[in-house]
């Protein structure tokens, strides 16, 4: 969120480049805050919102599934999980829809060990920047290429992104990250999974959250 002010600027003048360059292109937005220049690129391009979203889910459900691999002692492989929300600190990772080889993550892993994996997963980025001093580059650039494939070759993959959101989950005007269907012509479909209490009031505040950084921005 430090970033806001300084990458505003710098994704506006992006996107008017590539508009005025590639009109009929789509945009994958992957700079941070990444929900708030998600707006930043929408306002600029002018473009619908089919067009222009941003790479934050795959690459959360990335690190989330990896720690789930490392704390069972079971291949990455078999773990499907979905992180939703805004990309950072206030992340959902969707507990209720984890499984390990088709089992539940809850028979398998105490409560108390996913509370550090939810929140190891939040502050993933953090994490590395601490570890490298810069941010991570190699997962980012794989999280795109997924995108890009699912795009280019109409492969109508169901992925987390940051999506434009106009009441799917009760959040409206808001760039969010959701499941979404993936293929030739950008953001196909909302996916809306049936959320756990718990986690529908962690998505609303993470909305919230996001809200504030998207208030601080100076274009609409």
């Amino acid at each position: 969120d430090d970033l806001v002010t300084t990458n505003e600027k710098i994704v506006q003048s992006v996107t008017e480049q590539v508009v005025g360059a590639s009109p009929d292109a789509i945009l994958i937005v992957v700079s941070n805050p990444l929900d708030a220049m998600c707006h930043v690129a929408k306002s600029a391009s002018g473009w619908p919102k089919e067009r222009v979203f941003g790479m934050a889910g795959i690459l959360d459900t990335a690190r989330f599934s990896t720690f789930i691999a490392h704390e069972t002692g079971m291949s990455v492989k078999d773990v499907t999980a979905m992180v939703l929300g805004g990309h950072g600190d206030q992340m959902v990772p969707v507990v209720s829809a984890t499984t390990v080889g088709g089992i539940p993550l809850r028979q398998l892993v105490s409560e108390e060990r996913i509370e550090a994996m939810v929140e190891r997963t939040a502050k993933g980025g953090g994490e590395i920047v601490k570890l490298l001093g810069t941010s991570a580059w190699y997962a980012p650039g794989a999280a795109a290429a997924q995108m890009v494939d699912a795009i280019m070759l109409d492969e109508k993959r169901v992925l987390p992104c940051t999506a434009y959101l106009e009441g799917e989950y009760g959040i409206d005007g808001l760039y969010m990250g959701v499941p979404v269907k993936l293929g030739r012509g950008g953001v196909e479909e909302i996916v809306e999974l049936e959320l756990a209490d718990e986690e529908r009031a962690a998505l609303a505040a993470s909305s919230d959250a996001v809200r504030e950084v998207v208030g601080v921005l100076a274009a609409p």
